[in-house]
C-alpha cells in the first residue's frame, strides 16, 4: 500500500511530514510513502500581512483540496495553521504527540524597552506590545530559515517564532529565550502536528493519535472557533492538561482580557462579553 502524504515544501514542513511518515510506518510496517509537496496560498503570497490574505487557513486549504481531489491520502499540518472547525468531507484523523508550544525570542535573551521585534503575528504583536508598550514591531515573513536571515539583514534586535519548529529543524541554539505562556499565550495549536484524511480513511492514521494532545488541541480550537464568531481581535488558547486559558486582546496591547476554566465554550462566552465591555 502507497500512502501519499501531502504537506508544504518548506523544510520545516517537510520535516513534520518526515515524522508523520515515521510515525505511519512504526504503525504499520511495510507501508510505502511517498511526499506530495503543495505550494498553498500563504507560500505563494510571501509579501502581504496574513490578514489581508485570510490569516487562518492561508497554509491549509490547498492542502485540504489535494485530499478532496485524491491527489494525496494524508495532509500534514501545523496545527497551529487549521482553520477553527474541519473541512466538509475531512476529518483530522491524529495529532501527533505535542511538543514545545512556547514561542521563542531570538536574538535576545529579554524583552527590553524600545527594542525591535520581527514577527507578521497580531497576537504576537499584541502580547509583546502588552509585556513593553515601548517596543517597536516590524512585520516580517517568510519560512524559519528566511526569518532568521531577515533579522541580521535588517538589524533586528530579535524576531519572534514557535519554539518547537526551530526545535524540529535543530535550530535550538538560536533561542535566546523560551517566552512563557503565562507571559505570551500560545495561538491554539502550537506545538502539536495535525494528520488530516478524507472522512473515509481515518482508521489508517489513527493508530498514531496521541489521545492528551487532542484533548488539549480540539479544545483550543474550539474555544477559538467560538470566539471567531463574535470577535475579530486577536486570540489564543493554551489547554495545559487540567484546563485551558484563552485571551483576547487589541492589536496594539492597550488591554487583554484572560479567562480560565475547563470548558471551552464557557470560557469563549467569558471572553467575548469581556470584549465587547
Amino acid at each position: 500500500m502507497l500512502v501519499r502524504i501531502g504537506t508544504r515544501g518548506s523544510r520545516l514542513a517537510m520535516a513534520q511530514a518526515e515524522r508523520a511518515a515515521d510515525a505511519l510506518r512504526t504503525a504499520r510496517p511495510g507501508l510505502g510513502i511517498a511526499l506530495v509537496p503543495i505550494a498553498t496560498s500563504g507560500d505563494l503570497d510571501r509579501r502581504r500581512p496574513f490578514a489581508e490574505i485570510g490569516e487562518r487557513g492561508i497554509f491549509v486549504k490547498e492542502l485540504e483540496e489535494a485530499l478532496l481531489e485524491d491527489r494525496a491520502d494524508v495532509a500534514v499540518h501545523s496545527a497551529k495553521d487549521l482553520t477553527a472547525t474541519d473541512a466538509p468531507g475531512t476529518h483530522i484523523a491524529a495529532y501527533l504527540p505535542r511538543d514545545d508550544p512556547r514561542d521563542a525570542l531570538c536574538g535576545a535573551t529579554a524583552i527590553t524597552p524600545g527594542m525591535r521585534l520581527g514577527t507578521a503575528s497580531a497576537r504576537r504583536k499584541a502580547l509583546l506590545l502588552a509585556l513593553e508598550p515601548t517596543v517597536v514591531i516590524e512585520p516580517l515573513r517568510g519560512n524559519v530559515d528566511t526569518r532568521l536571515r531577515k533579522r541580521r539583514e535588517r538589524g533586528l534586535d530579535a524576531v519572534v517564532l514557535a519554539a518547537c519548529g526551530l526545535d524540529r529543524l535543530g535550530l535550538a541554539d538560536e533561542i535566546g529565550l523560551r517566552l512563557e505562556v503565562e507571559a505570551v499565550l500560545p495561538e491554539a495549536g502550537q506545538g502539536a502536528v495535525a494528520l488530516q484524511v478524507r472522512e473515509g480513511d481515518v482508521e489508517f492514521v489513527a493508530s498514531v493519535d496521541d489521545g492528551p494532545t487532542r484533548l488539549r488541541v480540539e479544545a483550543e480550537r474550539r474555544c477559538v472557533a467560538r470566539i471567531g464568531a463574535g470577535c475579530s481581535a486577536p486570540v489564543a488558547a493554551y489547554h495545559d492538561g487540567d484546563g485551558l486559558t484563552a485571551l483576547v486582546a487589541a492589536e496594539d496591547g492597550t488591554w487583554v482580557e484572560r479567562r480560565q476554566g475547563t470548558d471551552a465554550d464557557a470560557v469563549a462566552d467569558e471572553l467575548l462579553a469581556a470584549a465587547a465591555r
